[in-house]
């Protein structure tokens, strides 16, 4: 990886930290679901996407980069769009600021996709996978695994048109609901990229493989899922059908995950992350399933939301970037794995907090219950910043 790319992928880590934060303090002051969504999403999760996916693909494919300069050229389209989306999101609306910012995001995306694609186009073709003889036993994951890297770029593309249709003038591909929209980014892009490129990071991670069968499941049902729960908000049985393949992508990738963490004897603090991610994940899907069949209501899509957003996408990022900017190479006190321990910790507690106030029907107890999940926000954050200090 270049110094170039490695710097940049550092930059869109800590604007996905500062998101990460902004959307706790939101939380606890009950910011509309339109503002969580710009923030958590577009914010948190995709600019960490955006960073490492620029730093790790091309080697998954033995390729370099395309273009050395689509780092630096996206990062203020995307940047600058998401502060738009979440400006306009809390009622600082002018004619244009809506339609602007999810364009830019839209052009931001297109650089993206359009750098990824020639870059691992004619590779993806050959096969390559970049693993090495000493690994030679994990080839058929891996190249299973690269193969579904376009599926989640299309469902990025798709995404983010529709969200620049949703607020200009473009022809919408589905109903045009923000629902669909997320659905798309968040399990069509996220969730495929969580799968694809954890079945590559996290067996080398853990020095433990999943089961081929596994694998050969969860990515083609992760990949058909998403665009039938887009569908099936307007045709219910295909939402049903979309709902069913994506709990069982997720559920029996956290099994394999438990699997290979009880045989594994690394336990870094990142990776235990990584598994409360799929666990809550779990609870996720299978809330899904509910609505899918009984149907929702707004306290419940939230904590949907939230167990997906901040559960399973969220504390699998603030677990990989752990490994990937180890605590304890951080320059300011506390740089530690305890430290990052406590995150994590605080994270979940919102969850769970969240999930136990709904159950026991009181309301008030879940904007509070968010003040630990915002103090491992700030614990994150600060050790990213810690981390990268010396390399600023």
């Amino acid at each position: 990886m270049s110094v170039t790319v490695s710097a940049w992928s550092r930059r869109y880590a800590l604007i996905s930290a500062f998101a990460l934060v902004c959307w706790q303090v939101g939380i606890v002051f009950e910011v509309p679901r339109r503002t969580e969504i710009a923030l958590g999403l577009f914010g948190f999760v995709f600019h960490m996407v955006f960073g490492k996916a620029y730093a790790l693909v091309p080697s998954y494919f033995d390729s370099e980069l395309a273009f050395p300069w689509a780092p630096k050229t996206q990062f203020p389209l995307v940047v600058v769009g998401t502060a738009g989306l979440v400006v306009s999101s809390l009622g600082i609306e002018t004619g244009w600021l809506t339609a602007g910012s999810a364009a830019l995001w839209f052009l931001g995306v297109a650089v993206f996709v359009g750098t990824l694609v020639s870059t691992i186009g004619r590779a993806l073709i050959r096969g390559e996978t970049g693993t090495g003889e000493h690994n030679a036993e994990r080839l058929p994951v891996d190249r299973l695994a690269n193969g579904f890297v376009p599926v989640a770029l299309s469902y990025l593309l798709v995404g983010s048109y529709e969200i620049a249709a949703l607020y200009g003038p473009l022809p919408a591909l589905f109903g045009g609901a923000p629902a669909q929209a997320s659905h798309l980014l968040a399990a069509g892009t996220a969730a495929v990229l969580v799968f694809a490129l954890g079945f590559r990071l996290l067996p080398r991670f853990l020095v433990v493989s999943p089961p081929l069968w596994v694998v050969r499941i969860v990515l083609p049902a992760a990949a058909a899922g998403p665009v039938l729960i887009a569908a099936g908000l307007e045709i219910p049985r295909l939402q049903i059908v979309g709902a069913a393949l994506e709990a069982v992508a997720v559920c029996l990738f956290a099994a394999a995950l438990a699997r290979m963490f009880v045989r594994s004897d690394r336990r870094r603090v990142g990776l235990y992350g990584v598994l409360a991610g799929a666990g809550s994940g779990v609870g996720g899907v299978l809330l899904g399933l509910v609505f899918a069949f009984d149907g929702t209501t707004a306290p419940l899509t939230t904590l949907h939301f939230r167990l997906n957003v901040l559960g399973f996408l969220g504390l699998t990022v603030v677990g990989l970037a752990y490994q990937f900017y180890p605590p304890s190479v951080g320059e300011f006190p506390g740089s530690s794995e305890r430290t990052a321990a406590l995150s994590i910790l605080g994270i979940c507690a919102g969850l769970l907090t969240h999930a136990i106030s709904l159950r026991i029907g009181l309301d008030a107890l879940t904007t509070v219950g968010y003040l630990p999940a915002f103090g491992g926000s700030v614990l994150y954050a600060y050790l990213l910043v810690s981390a990268f200090f010396t390399r600023m």
